[in-house]
């Protein structure tokens, strides 16, 4: 019988072009995020566990301001996708970590790593100025809105992910609870937003990026739009800006700088660790400083 139900279903989606995208988009957001959020649980179970309370706070610098470019170049060295930085950060934040220097982190790790500027390297070999300025854009950007948290932000955003953790007898105890806690959490949400990716990737038509693409400024918040509703992730997103010819390539690196730090999915796993309160003013900001930043780095190095 489950056999013949599930040849049913294959039959159905089969049987109609929209929801097998659908079904192919949210499966494939699903597949290509799931070991970078592994990974990223695992690092956040070793944090909890293995790390002291005060270790965090005490190996960056006390001024927040200074602390936010270190936690940027901390970033640099973590070979992630944007589904693992989330429960990392908040489980630094956790800890005892500035929350700029914390969300900073988050943002440069899947920007800027070396994975993802090699996988640039590849995807634009005749432009090898676009890894040099995904580079900058990224790391400009990520600490930008570490400077502007500083400022804006409010700890009560955050309650969420400052909720002290569970205390346990020993360390496997807690690394294996603190594993399970944020997979299932983030998983899930990982699962709406794939789901939400998918919705909005079956339903725009596709004709409508030609017509842009010449519209000049315009182009340049369409592509970054379209990394926001694509969630590719940060390792593969510079294949699909090479394969969309027809924008300019500070548009496309708009949509590289854009998408591993804004994303349906990225913002709905924000949501589930630091809270609807806090998502809803770190992203469009986070957008808005990614676009001004990429358009700046791409008119002077493309």
């Amino acid at each position: 019988m489950a056999a013949s139900a599930f040849e049913l279903l294959a039959v159905g989606v089969g049987g109609h072009p929209a929801l097998a995208n659908w079904a192919t988009v949210f499966v494939a957001v699903c597949i290509q995020a799931m070991p970078f959020l592994v990974l990223g649980v695992l690092v956040s179970g070793s944090i909890a566990a293995f790390l002291p309370p005060d270790a965090v706070a005490n190996m960056l610098p006390k001024r927040p301001v200074f602390a936010v470019p270190v936690a940027a170049i901390a970033g640099v060295a973590l070979p992630g996708c944007e589904c693992g930085s989330v429960p990392i950060a908040g489980r630094l934040i956790s800890r005892g970590a500035p929350s700029a220097a914390a969300l900073t982190f988050l943002l440069a790790a899947p920007a800027v790593n070396p994975v993802v500027l090699v996988a640039t390297a590849v995807a634009f070999p005749g432009h090898p100025e676009m890894v040099l300025a995904r580079f900058v854009a990224g790391l400009v950007a990520s600490i930008a809105v570490g400077w502007i948290w500083i400022r804006i932000g409010h700890e009560d955003w955050l309650l969420k992910a400052r909720r002290p953790a569970h205390q346990h007898d020993n360390r496997l105890d807690a690394f294996t609870h603190t594993v399970q806690h944020d997979f299932l959490q983030a998983g899930g949400y990982l699962v709406i937003g794939a789901a939400m990716s998918a919705t909005l990737q079956t339903i725009v038509p596709q004709r409508i990026l030609g017509s842009v693409a010449s519209l000049g400024w315009i182009s340049l918040l369409a592509l970054g739009l379209l990394a926001v509703v694509l969630a590719v992730c940060s390792e593969a997103d510079a294949f699909i800006a090479a394969g969309l010819s027809q924008f300019s390539l500070t548009s496309r690196l708009v949509f590289m700088t854009v998408g591993p730090m804004v994303d349906v999915k990225l913002i709905a796993l924000q949501a589930g660790t630091f809270g609807r309160s806090f998502t809803l003013r770190f992203a469009p900001v986070t957008f808005v400083v990614c676009v001004l930043a990429a358009t700046a780095v791409g008119l002077v190095l493309l």
